[in-house]
């Protein structure tokens, strides 16, 4: 009963996300955009990245940025190449990154049509018997995500950058050295344990690819 009611609420869009800032913090993009400079580098001018290992952060909900935004620069989600990245900035000039991030429109990604058939049958349905959620639950049919509820997109991000955080959040069900920044439900670690690698690959996949 526990997990279907977790599942449910994760489905409504108000399980804990581990969210607690300021309800009043506003973040203004215009204050963000020459902040992501930086940023530019590994993830395009307006948040697109090229490279596969970096994720496109463009059209990410507001509140999901601002979260991974924190849990980086406080330890929370350790990323070796974004180390003192983020040092010294206020939770405000975090909001205006997030938010320039948000206005922006993001591109879109392929699916291997050889995983096309594996990768749905995930995305859409789960795999119950390993307690595998579908991916629809959080991130929408259309894998544009929840942005009120802080879940975020994965229409059109990279394959490569999906299936690594998948693996990340799989190792961090037994090991705190993977990512554990998925809030006290533990979603994320606990669907991703129950994938193998071909799974992770065609889900990942598939998610890439939709629009």
């Amino acid at each position: 009963m526990k997990k279907v009611a977790i599942l449910f609420s994760l489905a409504l869009g108000w399980a804990p996300t581990g969210y607690t800032a300021d309800p009043n913090l506003v973040g203004d993009a215009a204050a963000g955009k020459p902040q992501t400079a930086a940023c530019a580098a590994c993830h395009g001018p307006d948040g697109n990245s090229a490279v596969p290992t970096f994720p496109k952060l463009a059209g990410q909900g507001e509140k999901y940025l601002f979260k991974q935004l924190r849990d980086i620069r406080d330890g929370l989600r350790p990323i070796p190449t974004m180390a003192g990245q983020l040092d010294g900035k206020s939770d405000q000039a975090l909001a205006d990154i997030a938010a320039f991030y948000a206005s922006q429109s993001g591109t879109g990604g392929q699916t291997d049509p050889a995983l096309l058939a594996l990768g749905e049958s995930v995305f859409r349905s789960g795999i119950p018997e390993r307690n595998v959620a579908a991916c629809t639950a959080c991130h929408s049919p259309t894998g544009k995500g929840n942005a009120p509820a802080g879940f975020p997109s994965l229409a059109g991000q990279h394959a490569e950058y999906i299936a690594a955080q998948l693996i990340a959040y799989r190792k961090g069900h037994e090991d705190e050295t993977g990512r554990i920044n998925d809030g006290d439900t533990r979603i994320m670690r606990i669907t991703a344990f129950g994938l193998s690698d071909k799974e992770i690959q065609a889900v990942a996949s598939y998610a890439s690819g939709l629009r």
